[in-house]
């Protein structure tokens, strides 16, 4: 009986090795999600391979891009209107392919479109709200944000705002959405839930995106044609000064700020300079720039940061590519070949 009860222990033992010999498999990178505004599809990038593992196709001018709070979908602004840059004579412009324009949904396990959301007009950015389930998306040509419940798809309404509006951002308290103004230079506020617009916040000019801190009191402004970044009292809607931006390198445009993202531990927001090709460093507290880290790309745009805040990733228009960088050292690590005119990043959860 006794040998009966060691030999399943005896036997067990045998089929395991020693942990001095068990090795853990380390966990995948996140995959990094760009957008091509010019080739119609979102590519999935591994950075730790710095290779695009997939090309999803998702309609006409990809554009801004964020993941679901759950992180099992990817949100795609997508615009039938043709490209064109700033003072281009739109009465030359190709027509609009109004049934293009909406919010594409991309089913991550599978990589496809699963859906298109009502968008408005030409849609080009967009945010969530803390729980998920509404976004608020800025329709650029008729000067409008679109309220929009994720499950149904059902639009709840819209508010007047700016014009040329882009960059959206909702504040960590779910309570008002900012909106820049391109053409008015300023950042519209409106209440998440009535849609009402409550204040108009003067910037510099060309205002892209807004980035708030994580107590949600102080807010970033990127002014492109500017060359600043206007910060911003949150909660009693106002300027509270301007951040100038500078190069280390001189570029003959000079600095353009355009994207942004705060630092995991909310002390540094990282401003990509678009034609200036490099990326600021701003001190979130003294409210100043520190650094400049050069050389990252041809118009960088889009930016995400890695989960760990040990690399950020800049999607680079007119160099086709996306970057790697370690922000600690300021080294250009990889570019990833994308194709076409990347616009957004985001990072898988």
């Amino acid at each position: 009986m006794r040998m009966a009860r060691v030999l399943p222990v005896i036997v067990v033992a045998s089929l395991f090795p020693a942990c001095g010999s068990c090795r853990s498999t380390p966990a995948p990178a996140p995959l990094v999600y760009v957008s091509d505004e010019e080739g119609g599809f979102v590519a999935a990038v591994d950075p730790a391979t710095a290779t695009v593992v997939a090309s999803i196709p998702v309609g006409k001018r990809p554009r801004a891009v964020k993941l679901s709070r759950d992180g099992k979908r990817l949100f795609v602004a997508l615009s039938g209107s043709p490209r064109a840059g700033p003072g281009v004579d739109e009465s030359k412009l190709p027509p609009a392919d109004r049934s293009a324009d909406g919010i594409g949904v991309v089913d991550l396990a599978t990589r496809k479109l699963v859906s298109t959301l009502p968008s408005g007009q030409d849609p080009e950015s967009f945010d969530l709200s803390p729980d998920g389930e509404t976004l608020y998306v800025s329709n650029e040509e008729t000067a409008e944000l679109t309220v929009l419940d994720v499950t149904s798809g059902f639009v709840r309404g819209r508010a007047h705002v700016g014009r040329e509006p882009e960059g959206v951002t909702v504040r960590p308290d779910g309570k008002v959405v900012f909106v820049t103004s391109e053409a008015d230079s300023e950042v519209t506020v409106v209440d998440a839930e009535t849609r009402t617009v409550l204040a108009h916040i003067p910037t510099a000019a060309r205002p892209r995106s807004v980035v708030f801190t994580k107590d949600g009191q102080t807010a970033f402004a990127t002014d492109e044609a500017g060359g600043k970044v206007t910060v911003i009292d949150a909660v009693g809607y106002k300027p509270l000064g301007d951040v100038p931006i500078h190069l280390s390198s001189p570029m003959p445009s000079g600095p353009r700020p355009m994207g942004a993202v705060l630092s995991p531990d909310g002390k540094l927001l990282y401003v990509t300079c678009g034609r200036g090709g490099s990326v600021a460093v701003l001190d979130v507290g003294a409210r100043k720039q520190v650094r400049s880290i050069d050389g990252v790309g041809d118009r960088p745009w889009g930016i995400a940061l890695s989960r760990d805040g040990t690399r950020f990733y800049t999607a680079n228009g007119t160099s086709a590519d996306m970057s790697i960088v370690d922000p600690a050292s300021g080294n250009v690590e990889k570019r990833v070949h994308i194709g076409g005119l990347p616009w957004g990043v985001a990072v898988a959860p």
